[in-house]
Order: C-alpha cells, then sequence, then structure tokens
C-alpha cells in the first residue's frame, strides 16, 4: 500500500510541475550521508524555458537513535550548473514561488545531485 501511495504522490508531483514530465520514475541514489538519504529522478531531468535544469528529488532523513524513520521529502529543484547553486521549486508539491538560490557548501547530497544532474545529457 504504501508503495502506491508514494507512486500516486510522485506521479501527482509531476503533474503539477509539469505535463510533460510522464514516464516512469527512475530513482537514482547519491551516496547517503550522515544527514541521510538523497534521490534524484533520471527521468524528469529537463532544461526549462531559461536554460537551467530541473529534476525531481527525495530526501529522507537519517534515523537518530531511540526514534522511528521520519518521512521523507520530494522536491523540484532548479539547478544552474555554471554557478553551482539550486533552489527548491516545489516542495512536497507544493510551489515555492519566491525560492531563493542556495550554494550547496558542504552539503555533499546536494552537491552529488547537483553533479550528477548537470552531467546528464538532456534529450531533446
Amino acid at each position: 500500500m504504501t508503495g502506491r501511495l508514494i507512486a500516486f504522490f510522485v506521479a501527482v508531483v509531476l503533474a503539477w510541475a509539469s505535463p510533460v514530465w510522464a514516464g516512469p520514475v527512475e530513482w537514482v541514489e547519491v551516496p547517503a550521508t550522515e544527514a541521510g538519504q538523497q534521490w534524484w529522478d533520471r527521468g524528469s531531468v529537463r532544461a526549462d524555458r531559461t536554460g537551467l535544469r530541473t529534476v525531481l528529488s527525495r530526501f529522507t532523513p537519517a534515523v537518530e537513535d531511540g526514534e522511528s524513520q521520519r518521512r521523507g521529502s520530494l522536491y523540484v529543484m532548479q539547478i544552474d550548473c555554471a554557478q553551482q547553486l539550486y533552489r527548491d521549486k516545489q516542495v512536497n508539491g507544493i510551489p515555492r514561488f519566491q525560492a531563493d538560490w542556495q550554494a550547496a557548501g558542504s552539503d555533499d547530497l546536494i552537491v552529488s545531485v547537483i553533479d550528477a544532474v548537470c552531467d546528464v545529457p538532456l534529450t531533446s
């Protein structure tokens, strides 16, 4: 049941993000860190109208001692490959119209996602 719920939620996010994002989700995990795990969807990488890349990603925080698994979050990230910046255009399907650009800094999960997404050849 949980798998179906996640698949439904991903479909809703993809439909909301852009009607051209259709097809199977192909999650690619980047190396986990103490902060948690992060994946990006290979099939969702696109160049937007401004020439920047967008991608669907998901993050699950690490479990601390004595606590149960926390819920993860889905993001539609916009990435400026030339400057190595990102911003979250949507979080869990909710648009963030005034999202600020951020540097990945020392966040190895974000650095890995940016590097991987910027290396993917775009399809036309």
